[in-house]
Formats: C-alpha cells, structure tokens, sequence
C-alpha cells in the first residue's frame, strides 16, 4: 500500500479562451461551469478521501482569499496555501510545492493536479490513480493518460511503447506535441498514443532529484523562494526576488521530456481540461441537434450551437443558429464560428492592447470580504451594489474624494462612521460624509446587501486612505 497522495492543485490561470466568462480579475476554475460548485471546488473534492491527504494549494495573490473561500464553502481545509508574486507557469510552482511538502516527508507522494479540468467518473479516476502511486512509491514519475475518443489538435500525446494498453501502467515513450488533424488521426489509428491529461504523480524526494538533473537554476532560485518564503494570514508568500529570477517553464518541458524514470497510468474514463467553448458545448448535455443551453436561452431551429447567458434578465436568443458558440455577459458578448473558439485568446489580447476593461475585468469584483458590482456609473456618481459575507469587516478608511450613502437591502450592517459605531437594519441608510473614517461589517449569519451611492469629483477604487485591514492589504488596494 502507497502513502497518503497529496494533491497540489494549480489555480492561478487566467483561461482566456473561455472570455467573455473567464477574465484575469476571476478566471475559468472559480466558475461554476459544469456541474455543481467551481472547477477548482470540484477538483479538490474529487481528491479527497482515505487515500489523500489535505491538499496544497498554489495561486496568485489575488485569488489567495477566493480560494480559502472556496474551499471553506465545501468543508476542505488545505494543507498549505502557497502564493506566487508572479506567474511563473507550472515548472516552478509544482517544484515549491514539492520542496515545502519535502521538510515534512521526502517520500510523500504528491498529484499535480490542475484545476480546470472535469472528470465525471471520480471512482474510476481515483483507480487510475491508486494504479499509478503505487509506481510513483518506487521512484518513478508518472502522468495520466487518456485513451482518445477522436482525433483531437487541441491536446499533447504521450507515445507508448505498445498498441493495445488501455488500463494498467505502462513505460512511456516521448512526450509529442499538439499534432495536426492529419498526424492526430494517424495517431488514434496507431493505438499506442494517449492524450496528455497534465497531471503528474511522483514523490517529493524525486521531483526535486528531477530538478537537480535538468533543470539545477530553476531549482536553486525556487530553493530560495521557499527558504525566504513568508507566512501572511495563514498563506506562504515566497520570496518575490527570487521567484522572478525563474525562468517561465512549464513541468513538461523542464522535467517530463528530458527524465527517464516516466511511466503512464491509463485513465479510460470521462475527462476534459475545458481549454475551450467547443469542450464547454460537449459536456454541457446537447440535445439531438448538438445545441447546449445554459441560463436563460430561447434556441430555435439551431445545430451544433452553445448558447450560454451568464446575466439575470438577459434572455438570449438563438435563430437558426449553426456551428455557433454565443455567450453574453452583462458588459461583453461573444459570438463565434466553432471552427474558431480556439482562437478567442488571441482576441482578448488585442482587446488588452486597444485598453478595452472587458479584457480583463468583470462587472462583479470579487474581495476577501464578498464583492460588488457596478449598477449605474455616471460623470460624478456611482451606484454599486455591495454584498459582504456572514462575519466578515470591511477595511476601516476613507475617502478624499466623494461621499456614500448606504442603504441596507438584506441583513444588517454594523457601521462605524468616525467615533459613531451602530447597527443599520434592512430598509435603513446611512450618510458617510468626505473625509470621514468609516467602516462596514456584518455581524449576522447571512449575506448582508446593500446599495451604495457615491457622489464626488473622483470615483477610482484607489482613493482610499487604509487605517485598519482585516486582509493586511495596503494603501490604495483596491476594496
């Protein structure tokens, strides 16, 4: 019998090509996409039981709270929450995780395991899993493989030595690259290729023996990450300095196409990375004629369409519609060719280059302490609406340039304005003049609304003046 896995989950993406749904400020695994709860949420969960044990974490500091929220909200509590100062892709992130778990036990087995992925069959995946721990205990590294369905581009291939392996655990070959239509369907003909799922079991100790032979800088800057790493409210914040130092590689190529101790373990089940619309159309239950709906949709006389509506009141209709991906947003809408969803990426891109917010932002802005949206913004005023999670405190500030009213739609709200401290129940409002320190919290066990009206000569969410933080967030951050 293996030791206890120990996931590591990876959840600091941006997942561009699911725009307008996915953005940087809160991306594809915080989603509920499919299914019940986010991909994160739904990757972790999958990971749980007698054979694991609690996961590590590894995300940016933006989304450090979404995912202690997230995980709180299903009962997970993580082993670890590793922050990175900046996105230095899988290679670095998988080996600070290795050498934090490595002070513990160097023998620990630990999964790689991204967070946007869907697997449907939990018991047949945590087979596949049992199946390849027992090699990773004997000092091997080992990726999952998928038995392909079709010929897919969108995916890398990992080559077997023999034709006919469809369960077990099996020497691998090479890793190959994202093939052409041509050599992908060449390669489902063969019957030695599976899909590469990206997801890796090894121990610890062998991991960074991995490092030490292929790729030693990576491994001495991430060395120092961890050594110089800093403990913030419960998170690990490594060290920025040396973090930055790290080249941008990713795990397969640093490590997985160069060591020779690999091995697949076959998973013959239910899988996607959801790494575009056209993934999003196929698991999200079409109909006889291909069409997929979600939210509130009208489809008539259409084929092979996704019709997605992600905004209360916004009815969305499709009209002899075929080979269409359409998906509207409060502030953004995306309507695209299936051919062509691939290639949403490269659009937000150039929305990024002509400054266009929608790129990166979304009307709804998440904070530690709930979040808010923008309803109504004019020359001098805005209208937000405010929701602030059970038990949690808004930073004690103020404002050099406007004033609020607040007034509570559900729940109560403890308000502090300057000496004042009071309670504003539901239908009440409350004055904050300029200037003024203030502060709101919900002290009762439900979600706490209300809605905020600003009026000044500068609305920006960086005129605030920082007394007092829960979340030991700075002058000028944001919330």
């Amino acid at each position: 019998m293996f030791p206890l896995i120990t996931p590591i989950i990876l959840c600091g993406g941006s997942g561009t090509r699911l725009w307008p749904l996915s953005r940087r400020s809160y991306p594809k695994q915080f989603v509920e996409m499919i299914g019940e709860g986010s991909l994160f949420q739904q990757s972790a969960q999958r990971c749980q039981g007698e054979m694991f044990a609690a996961p590590i974490a590894v995300t940016h500091s933006d989304f450090r709270f979404i995912v202690t929220q997230q995980l709180s909200d299903i009962g997970i509590d993580p082993g670890a929450v590793l922050i990175e100062p900046s996105a230095r892709n899988t290679a670095p992130a998988l080996l600070a995780a290795a050498l934090v778990q490595a002070e513990r036990d160097p023998a620990a087995i630990m999964l790689a395991a991204p967070s946007d992925h869907l697997v449907t069959d939990v018991a047949r995946f945590h087979d596949t899993l049992a199946r390849g721990a027992e090699a990773a205990a004997t000092g091997a590294i080992v990726t999952l493989g998928i038995t392909p369905d079709r010929p897919e581009t969108g995916y890398g291939y990992l080559e077997l030595a023999e034709a006919g392996t469809t369960q077990g655990t099996h020497p691998l070959s090479r890793f190959v690259e994202k093939p052409d239509a041509d050599r992908a369907a060449e390669m489902l003909a063969a019957g030695n290729y599976l899909w590469n799922a990206g997801l890796f079991l090894y121990q610890a100790k062998t991991l960074i023996a991995a490092f030490e032979a292929h790729a030693p800088e990576t491994l001495a800057h991430v060395r120092r990450a961890v050594a110089e790493a800093q403990p913030d409210l419960g998170f690990l914040r490594l060290a920025p300095d040396h973090w930055a130092a790290c080249e941008d590689l990713s795990i397969d190529y640093a490590i997985m196409e160069k060591a020779g101790n690999l091995a697949v373990s076959v998973h013959d089940g239910d899988w996607s990375d959801l790494g575009a619309w056209e993934a999003v159309r196929q698991h999200n239950t079409p109909d006889s004629n291909g069409v997929a709906t979600a939210g509130d949709v009208t489809a008539e006389d259409c084929e092979n369409t996704l019709l997605r509506s992600e905004a209360d009141g916004l009815h969305l209709v499709g009209l002899g519609l075929k080979d269409i991906v359409a998906v509207a947003m409060p502030d953004a809408v995306l309507v695209a060719d299936r051919s062509r969803v691939a290639d949403v990426g490269q659009v937000v891109k150039r929305l990024r280059v002509e400054g266009v917010p929608q790129a990166d932002e979304l009307p709804k802005d998440h904070r530690p302490w709930g979040y808010f949206e923008t309803l109504i913004l004019g020359p001098r005023f805005q209208v937000k609406r405010i929701v602030v999670t059970p038990g949690a405190t808004l930073s004690l500030q103020s404002h050099m340039h406007r004033s609020e009213h607040w007034i509570v739609v559900a729940g109560t709200a403890k308000v502090t304005i300057d000496d004042e401290v009071k309670l504003v129940a539901e239908n009440q409002s409350v004055f904050i003049p300029l200037g003024a320190k203030h502060r709101m919290e919900n002290p009762g066990k439900v979600p706490m609304e209300l809605i905020e009206v600003q009026t000044g000569a500068y609305l920006g969410e960086d005129d605030i003046i920082r007394y007092e933080d829960a979340y030991a967030r700075g002058q000028g951050a944001k919330g």
